[in-house]
């Protein structure tokens, strides 16, 4: 089973996105959060069950689309690490990601 380890930027995208969402239904916003953790938690036990993002198939990267969300993590030994949440609407900007690690 892998380690589970949400990078400090990844939990900053969630939670602006959860604010953004809690504006008009804070209980929605609050049941969308647990279910991403629920998504990623699954991860833990089978950590390559996420796609690999056709943007940057070259790089070590996979991911799970909770919608509206895409969420980004890569495996390092018995680590896996979430480093990006993005909502799925938006351009995707390589940059943004390997920025992070």
């Amino acid at each position: 089973m892998a380690r589970l380890i949400w990078t400090d930027p990844a939990l900053n995208d969630l939670e602006a996105i959860a604010e953004y969402i809690a504006l008009d239904n804070p209980g929605a916003a609050q049941r969308y959060v647990q279910r991403v953790f629920r998504a990623v938690e699954r991860l833990a036990e089978f950590p390559k069950s996420g796609s690999i993002p056709q943007e940057i198939s070259n790089l070590p990267y996979r991911q799970v689309v909770v919608p509206p969300c895409r969420i980004f993590y890569r495996i390092e030994k018995q680590d896996l690490f979430v480093v990006f949440v993005m909502r799925s609407e938006r351009k995707f900007r390589e940059s943004e990601l390997t920025a992070r690690g």
